[in-house]
């Protein structure tokens, strides 16, 4: 493969949007041109981000007020898990950012809990991460004054946002006029040959040719699996979800219900994601038909719509008849290999991890990223195809891993479901948890360690116990309860500090409305 001076996307939508704006930022002078077709609807739920977006954003040199306003966007701080540890025994957060702590693992609230078992779950996001009184109290702050220790707005705040406004308002603010091609035709005919794709036949006659084809058709995957009949690797025996119900709720009370983090609540056969965007909340229901047929998820879904489990609960919510519900039908895993030959494969058409942990999205501009690095050369070898194979498919499988702990650290066992879903194996190439748990206190935080702990804490997963703790007194000549207590105090004091802070900082909905929607 030679050097690439045009690029065909073959889709557009959030991820064919994402990828013609990435090439054009990094690529200018490259002809960039999006086959978007009416005929085939996007899938247009991935509403939730992670703050690693705000790296691609910023990239981008994306206007983040335009955009917000655009996309009914509101900031994201957290995510919130409830009853995934077991029925009916509440809820932690998973705060964005690295957590406020003199040592690298923990250590020191663990000794905490261990000395006061009392101590509740929540008490470790309270105590590392500074955002939490802002997170637990809808409130909002660019901690301009620095009064919230380490939080930094810039990158530990990521969006709720209309995905399906998102990839418009790439194509018409920002890709069009940049100068990226659209053909609003859609694509008849394929035609390969030893170097993959030769041409596209579109339903206006047109044939279009390319050096490089990115697919962005969603789930179909008409050019890499359809086309090119690369082989897929379904990750559903781990994670069996395969299928949503979808729909959008009005607020009742904006202030109280415009909350800041995305709130997933697991019930009978799966969970129930809540992300409230600037003028409604996007809600749905992730679940298996191995367990459960689509018309009782739908029941069990607007069952939990009408229950004391939302925000403000309403007993008719579920039962409104102006609601849509939108059945998604969802494919776990991901291709061997999502470069092929001259074609590269962007969001669902190269694989998808379930919804929960919302990485949606997170392949798509984190794949993007990678690809960039690959194609600024020259010339693209195979080595080049190779490097960006291994390297996706490595992020893939780690945050794979990642969103199966949600199940496996769970206790659950009121259904067949989540008997089932507790009961997988650990993946032999998990380290993450073993690494924490046996490997004793010396986890370097930088590593990614520190949504394991949220999750692991949240689920009661100790790292540590009262052998350890004599291990580390002794092995370093700690005095460990005269070290628990100073830290006690240390941290309480700055508890307090966070709390005033965020006394003083205005109201998500007030901020949004003052600063975005004004």
């Amino acid at each position: 493969m030679g050097k690439i001076n045009s690029v065909v996307i073959v889709g557009g939508g959030s991820a064919g949007w994402m990828s013609a704006a990435t090439f054009i930022k990094y690529f200018p002078n490259k002809e960039i041109t999006v086959i978007e077709s009416k005929d085939h609807p996007t899938v247009s739920v991935g509403e939730s981000t992670l703050g690693f977006i705000r790296k691609w954003t910023s990239i981008l040199e994306i206007d983040e007020q335009d955009f917000m306003k655009y996309t009914n966007a509101s900031y994201k701080l957290s995510i919130k898990f409830t009853d995934f540890y077991e029925k009916d025994r509440g809820s932690f957060h998973y705060p964005f950012g690295q957590p406020h702590q003199h040592d690298d693992s923990g250590t020191e609230w663990q000794i905490k809990k261990v000395l006061n078992p009392e101590t509740e779950i929540e008490d470790y996001c309270r105590t590392y991460f500074p955002a939490m009184p802002l997170i637990e109290n809808n409130k909002i702050s660019t901690n301009k004054s620095g009064e919230f220790d380490g939080f930094d707005f810039s990158r530990d705040v990521a969006y709720h946002f209309d995905s399906g406004l998102f990839g418009s308002w790439l194509k018409e603010k920002y890709c069009i006029p940049r100068g990226v091609n659209v053909i609003q035709e859609t694509v008849e005919t394929i035609e390969t040959n030893e170097d993959g794709i030769e041409k596209l036949l579109l339903s206006n006659g047109t044939e279009i040719t390319a050096d490089l084809f990115i697919d962005c058709t969603g789930f179909k995957s008409l050019l890499l699996k359809e086309t090119l009949k690369e082989p897929f690797d379904s990750y559903s025996d781990m994670l069996p979800n395969n299928r949503a119900w979808a729909t959008q709720i009005p607020y009742t009370d904006k202030d109280k219900e415009l909350e800041s983090y995305t709130n997933c609540t697991a019930i009978e056969n799966g969970w129930v994601w809540n992300i409230p965007l600037w003028n409604r909340i996007g809600t749905g229901y992730v679940y298996s038909d191995n367990f459960v047929t689509p018309e009782k998820a739908l029941e069990e879904f607007k069952a939990h719509l009408n229950s004391n489990k939302m925000t403000i609960p309403d007993s008719s919510r579920g039962d409104n008849p102006e609601l849509v519900f939108k059945d998604i039908h969802m494919r776990i895993g991901i291709h061997n290999r999502t470069w092929v030959k001259n074609v590269v494969a962007i969001g669902l058409s190269a694989g998808f991890i379930e919804p929960l942990e919302s990485n949606g999205l997170l392949s798509v501009h984190e794949f993007l990223l990678m690809l960039m690095k690959s194609i600024d050369r020259p010339k693209i070898t195979q080595l080049d195809k190779d490097c960006y194979n291994m390297a996706t498919k490595d992020f893939f499988d780690g945050f794979f891993d990642f969103v199966a702990l949600h199940y496996k650290l769970s206790i659950r066992d009121d259904t067949e479901y989540w008997k089932s879903v507790t009961s997988k194996s650990m993946n032999k190439d998990n380290k993450g948890l073993y690494n924490l748990r046996y490997k004793k206190y010396r986890i370097n935080r930088h590593e990614g360690q520190d949504g394991i702990q949220c999750i692991s804490i949240g689920m009661d997963y100790l790292m540590m116990d009262k052998g350890d703790i004599v291990e580390l007194a002794n092995k370093e000549k700690l005095d460990i309860l005269k070290m628990n207590k100073e830290f006690i105090q240390s941290r309480k004091l700055l508890i307090e500090k966070w709390n005033r802070a965020a006394s003083n900082s205005p109201l998500l909905s007030q901020y949004l409305k003052q600063n975005i929607y004004n």
